[in-house]
């Protein structure tokens, strides 16, 4: 009863056109009111919603996400995301299809920066798309690359999406950041087998071929971007700094890089990319204090013992049950948005996965790149929306275009499922 409950009060709060924070709100209330008409707690207490909404803001590792996403500010602002793309176009813009080689380069590259697959893919498709369009290409299936790009960003670290996870789940963030690299890599190189396969049906003659010269000196122009990565996979290894300190130390260094190195960045700017930040951080805090107050609910209703009674005839099989399960979040993925996927679906999911026997880490990447990949399934798929927004195409173009890497990524996916050591091995390399 209880799951139905919950099932009924969000989606009927959605239907009614509610923001999904306040859908969230409303069924926290609606169980609320349950338990206390069956006795379950004493009785329907505002104050106490009213604590756990603001005890679930208040967390320390959630700093990261406002300097993770005034990093992506900044670096766009300041021209790193520029210097990657040009750095993709030197290295490997005249093979053919080479502007789509780009895009999956720059993609890996940047989603390393920023941690925001809606940020990286506008920027990627504010700069590769006009390219492509001009030189020929399929301008759905261009959009539906940039797109498919982007959303690498939630897997590869830094990324928001394992910072939310991590919150939610009580999971290192740390671990996941390390653990969601070679998955991360993996994704795109699956992209870019996929544009390999497209792409020989593109009668688009390549691009001229640099000179050496020319090529290092774009490299060089761009290493400072590059080593942005390097400093925040390293220093956490190192155990040098914590993944928020990382968030910190990235806003600081795109910053100091596009304001005195490469000089795009101009001091009339910083007021606007702070409140841009500011915005999209408030958003993602108050969905995060809406969801913990529903996540608290569904602990005191016994909801995960319920949905692991479901599931009990796959517990025994633990690659049956994730296999479940990420089928589940694929469906779901359909119709909600990232962070509301996650923040709904980790409390309930967590102690069944626990209980099963499945390393949390393990799952936490799956969990995370399968949420990413509903950022490019319709209804909802915002990153797609994005790309098709900055492409002036119909959402269905989008669609079409994106589907060979969108085939891809669940490939991907659902080798990991059936193999999970290729997370878990690197991971234990990493902690080493």
């Amino acid at each position: 009863m209880t799951v139905s409950i919950f099932i009924f009060s969000l989606l009927a709060a959605m239907a009614l056109g509610m923001p999904i924070a306040y859908a969230l709100l409303v069924c926290g209330v609606s169980l609320m009111g349950y338990l206390a008409y069956n006795g379950t707690i004493a009785s329907f207490d505002s104050q106490i919603l009213a604590q756990r909404f603001v005890d679930g803001a208040d967390n320390f590792p959630l700093l990261a996400v406002p300097f993770f996403l005034l990093a992506g500010e900044f670096m766009n602002a300041g021209g790193l995301s520029k210097r990657i793309v040009n750095l993709g176009v030197a290295w490997v813009g005249h093979f053919r299809g080479g502007l789509g080689y780009v895009a999956v380069m720059a993609a890996i590259i940047m989603a390393s920066l920023s941690g925001s697959a809606v940020a990286d893919t506008a920027a990627l498709a504010a700069i590769l798309i006009p390219m492509m369009r001009a030189a020929g290409y399929d301008v759905g299936r261009s959009a539906g690359l940039v797109a498919a790009g982007g959303i690498i960003a939630p897997v590869i670290p830094p990324s928001i999406g394992f910072i939310i996870f991590g919150v939610a789940a009580n999971v290192s963030i740390t671990k996941l950041f390390l653990a969601g690299i070679v998955p991360g890599i993996m994704m795109g190189i699956a992209i870019g087998i996929a544009w390999w396969w497209v792409a020989k049906k593109e009668n688009v003659p390549p691009s001229p071929k640099l000179p050496m010269k020319e090529r290092l000196k774009i490299t060089f122009d761009g290493i400072f971007a590059l080593l942005l990565p390097v400093v925040i996979i390293g220093g956490m290894k190192s155990g040098v700094f914590t993944p928020t300190e990382a968030a910190v130390v990235a806003a600081v260094y795109a910053f100091a890089v596009g304001m005195f190195i490469y000089g795009e960045l101009k001091w009339k700017q910083i007021y606007g990319l702070f409140l841009a930040a500011g915005k999209m951080t408030a958003v993602v805090m108050f969905l995060v204090a809406a969801a913990m107050v529903s996540a608290w609910l569904i602990t005191i209703a016994n909801i995960p013992n319920e949905i692991a009674d479901m599931l009990a005839p796959f517990m025994d099989n633990k690659t049956l049950l994730m296999f479940m399960m990420m089928v589940l979040i694929v469906l779901v993925g359909t119709a909600l948005d990232f962070a509301p996927t996650v923040l709904i679906l980790t409390p309930v999911l967590m102690p069944v996965v626990l209980k099963a026997g499945i390393d949390p880490v393990y799952f936490g990447v799956l969990f995370i790149m399968n949420n990413a990949i509903g950022l490019i399934t319709p209804p909802v798929g915002t990153v797609l929306n994005v790309a098709s927004g900055v492409a002036r195409i119909t959402m269905d173009q989008a669609f079409k275009g994106v589907m060979p890497f969108l085939i891809a990524q669940l490939i991907v996916l659902f080798s990991l499922v059936f193999f999970p050591e290729l997370v878990l091995v690197p991971l234990k390399w990493w902690l080493r």
